[in-house]
C-alpha cells in the first residue's frame, strides 16, 4: 500500500483538507485539468467515467492547473463554477496546484516518479504535435500538457498514465480502469 501518496496533504477546491487517503480502497484516475484549453472537452467523458464505474470504486479527481500556456487563469472559486455549470461536474476537485518544474506540487512530483512516460493513443504523437505548434514539449517524466492521466490502484500505487490525447473514452484506458475496478 504506497502510503507515502495517501499522506501527501492536499485542498480540496473549496479549501478544505484533504489527501488521496481519502480514497484509500478506491481506483483513482488523477488528471491535471484546464478550463482554456483545446482539451477541455475531456471534463465531459471524465465525468461520464466518474458517473459509470463510481458505483464500482472509481474516483476521478481533478486538479486544476495553469502550467501550459495559461489556460487555467481563474481562482478556484471560478473553477469549480465552470466545471458545474459547464460540465455539471460531481467529481472531487482540488484546489489549483503546479504539476511540472521545480514548484511542482510534492503529489504531482511522486506520481511523475511512480510513472515516468505515459500510454498513448495511436498516431501522430502528443509531443510531436505540441512540437508542430511550435512549443517545445517537457522532456520525461515531466507532464507535457494538460489532461495527463494517472491511475491507481485500490492500495494506492501508479499503475499507468496516459497522455493528454488519451481521451476518456479511449478503448485503453477504458479497459486499464475496469481491469483495476476488478481486482
Amino acid at each position: 500500500m504506497n502510503t507515502a501518496l495517501y499522506d501527501i496533504p492536499l485542498k480540496r477546491i473549496n479549501g478544505d483538507d484533504a489527501s488521496l487517503g481519502d480514497f484509500r480502497g478506491k481506483v483513482v484516475l488523477a488528471v491535471n485539468v484546464a478550463s482554456k484549453c483545446g482539451l477541455t472537452p475531456q471534463y465531459e467523458g471524465l465525468e461520464k467515467l466518474h458517473a459509470e464505474y463510481g458505483g464500482q470504486g472509481l474516483v476521478v479527481a481533478g486538479f486544476p492547473a495553469n502550467d501550459f500556456a495559461g489556460q487555467e487563469p481563474g481562482s478556484d472559486g471560478e473553477i469549480e463554477a465552470f466545471c458545474k455549470t459547464t460540465f455539471g461536474i460531481r467529481f472531487p476537485m482540488f484546489a489549483k496546484i503546479v504539476v511540472t518544474g521545480a514548484q511542482k506540487h510534492p503529489l504531482y512530483d511522486a506520481l511523475t516518479k511512480a510513472q515516468p512516460s505515459a500510454t498513448a493513443p495511436a498516431g501522430p504523437s502528443f509531443r510531436d504535435k505540441l512540437k508542430n505548434y511550435g512549443i517545445a514539449p517537457n522532456p520525461e517524466p515531466e507532464l507535457l500538457w494538460n489532461f495527463e492521466k494517472f491511475l491507481l490502484n485500490r492500495k494506492g500505487d501508479v499503475v499507468q498514465r496516459f497522455s493528454p490525447d488519451m481521451t476518456p473514452d479511449d478503448p485503453v484506458l477504458v479497459a486499464a480502469i475496469k481491469a483495476e475496478l476488478a481486482k
